[in-house]
């Protein structure tokens, strides 16, 4: 390892929280927890379990309910078994010298019909539906068209997010990350070209924040300040989720952030899994603006993650899809190793092929 490299692998203070290295595994969908229950399983605990050298795990994201879920066997933190299956994944991480954080999820807009309490429509800030698909158990389809949340519905999808976060402390997490990107329930509130209510949750930025800041202070309510953080992704058009004037509304978020003392913000630099530079946007000014941690997302190399590190753009730095190939990817990019290529076509769903069973150098050397 070169002089240069060495802090992608000094330690970090998060919070009372010791992080061994800046290498930070995202959050990936892999539509593998138990049929019928949605809970994670022994073959979810031995993935984590083999990816625990990265200095903070994020979990794959969790529906707080099951309004909440947008794709088949993806897991829930709302029932008794689905906390005693994710207690089956921390106590694993935990034996392996690893910290995890749970990533709290409503899908809104991005569901079908199949997955829904009643076979009822998703829902969403506006009833507009969203140009993208979901995985359901045929495979990929449309998602449903959304109907609109009532006024009143809003704060029972706030105490699911509270009752969530208490869940993931009873199942053993060292934290939660509130997922606020890829044009999911809060980032539809936040992005007015998905939000066009005319209520006090619509309209000027203050009124798109208020429902996320509304679920940030619920989960405060539950964890300490440090152990919370959230994932945002300005300018990624990923389920057809955009805004108009997005440095105006995620400044103003990431202050009101910045003022409650999170403990980091997640940031998806581009186009989700695509583009960095897709649109501009002064991420630079963002992690000034945010008195915490700061993660950076979105294709990033090992050059790259020490450039930005050295830099002090960024407190830590996530990867995503290598992490899938790569279980042991803290100790290949030590050595500047060779890195696995990931297969797409076993992303999701599935067993242990494309989930489990790809080598770490050792194993591979033999």
């Amino acid at each position: 390892m070169t002089a240069d490299a060495a802090i992608l692998f000094s330690p970090f203070k998060l919070g009372d929280l010791q992080v061994k290295n800046r290498i930070v595994m995202a959050p990936l969908t892999r539509i593998r927890a138990t049929r019928g229950t949605d809970a994670p399983n022994e073959l979810n605990a031995l993935y984590y379990r083999q990816r625990a050298s990265a200095g903070l795990i994020i979990s794959e994201a969790s529906q707080i309910s099951q309004q909440g879920q947008g794709y088949i066997w993806t897991p829930g933190v709302y029932s008794e078994a689905q906390v005693e299956g994710w207690r089956k994944v921390t106590d694993a991480v935990h034996e392996a010298g690893g910290l995890i954080f749970i990533q709290l999820w409503h899908v809104g807009r991005i569901s079908h019909t199949s997955l829904q309490p009643g076979g009822a429509a998703p829902v969403a800030p506006t009833a507009i539906a969203a140009k993208t698909k979901t995985f359901i158990e045929s495979g990929f389809v449309d998602v449903s068209e959304p109907r609109a949340l009532e006024l009143e519905e809003i704060a029972g999808i706030v105490a699911d997010y509270r009752k969530a976060a208490e869940n993931a402390k009873r199942a053993g997490f060292d934290g939660v990350e509130i997922h606020g990107a890829n044009g999911y329930l809060i980032d539809q509130f936040l992005k007015d070209g998905v939000n066009r209510r005319t209520d006090a949750y619509g309209g000027p930025v203050e009124n798109r924040a208020r429902f996320a800041l509304e679920v940030v202070d619920a989960i405060l309510g539950v964890w300490d300040k440090a152990r919370v953080g959230i994932r945002l992704s300005p300018v990624s058009p990923a389920n057809d989720a955009l805004d108009s004037a997005p440095e105006k509304i995620f400044t103003y978020l990431v202050e009101q952030l910045s003022a409650r003392g999170l403990g980091f913000i997640h940031v998806v630099e581009g186009a989700t899994g695509g583009p960095r530079d897709i649109a501009p946007f002064d991420f630079a000014a963002l992690r000034k603006t945010f008195s915490g941690a700061y993660i950076a997302n979105n294709g990033y190399t090992r050059d790259l993650a020490v450039e930005v590190l050295r830099e002090n753009r960024a407190d830590l730095v996530a990867f995503g899809k290598l992490f899938i190939s790569n279980p042991d990817l803290v100790e290949r990019l030590r050595r500047n190793a060779p890195l696995t290529a990931p297969q797409p076509e076993t992303f999701y769903g599935g067993d242990e092929k494309g989930y489990t069973d790809y080598p770490t150098l050792e194993e591979a050397a033999e």
